[in-house]
């Protein structure tokens, strides 16, 4: 629930607001939709995007689309999808140009049990980006197909990140990702607000391995 309410917030506050693909955030985007049905405040990011279509069960975007978008009663002001039918290269540039000039007031992030968020993956050299606002990222974890991602400058620059995680699989890596020092191997440790603050929101089985 904390994960939808920060949605709400930014929702009805207005502002900037970058999502996650995945199973994690699913019921989080349809109890926002529900709670909330008016988003006529926000603009839409995607923290990252596969290289398909939009329309393919792969696609954050229709993630996205089919439990929150659809949902509503006043859809976003702007919604920004990453062009993943495009290569990933032009769909990255295409983005960016987008991105001039925002910042986000919050992004919503998972973790893989690899300790990777959005598409940043451990070890990448898309760690090392320090100018750009989004990029191209080759296929380090199924499925392996070619992404676009945000990079850690604009990440560490949201007003507020927050961070949802569950599941056993996660219960290894969430002690490297929230606990330990930042390291390039848990990339997910390498991204935290610089401006305003980090959430992490955890279910049982994931912070298992938290408890001292």
């Amino acid at each position: 629930m904390s994960a939808a309410q920060e949605l709400i917030r930014v929702a009805r506050e207005g502002g900037h607001i970058a999502l996650s693909g995945g199973g994690t955030p699913r019921r989080a985007y349809e109890l926002a939709a529900e709670l909330e049905p008016r988003w006529d405040g926000v603009e839409l990011w995607w923290a990252d995007e596969r290289c398909v279509p939009p329309e393919h069960e792969l696609s954050n975007f229709r993630l996205v689309r089919e439990t929150l978008l659809d949902r509503l009663e006043r859809p976003p002001r702007a919604v920004h999808r990453i062009q993943g039918e495009l290569e990933a290269e032009a769909a990255a540039a295409a983005y960016e140009r987008e991105l001039a000039g925002v910042t986000l007031d919050l992004a919503l992030l998972g973790i893989g049990d690899d300790g990777h968020t959005a598409s940043l993956f451990p070890h990448a050299p898309e760690l090392a980006e320090s100018e750009r606002l989004a990029v191209a990222a080759e296929p380090r974890h199924e499925p392996f197909v070619d992404r676009v991602t945000l990079t850690l400058p604009m990440l560490r620059a949201a007003r507020a990140v927050v961070f949802l995680v569950v599941g056993r699989d996660k219960a290894e890596v969430v002690p490297k990702a929230f606990r330990g020092d930042p390291d390039p191997a848990t990339p997910s440790s390498l991204v935290r607000s610089e401006t305003g603050r980090t959430l992490v929101v955890l279910d049982e089985a994931a912070a298992r391995m938290l408890s001292s």
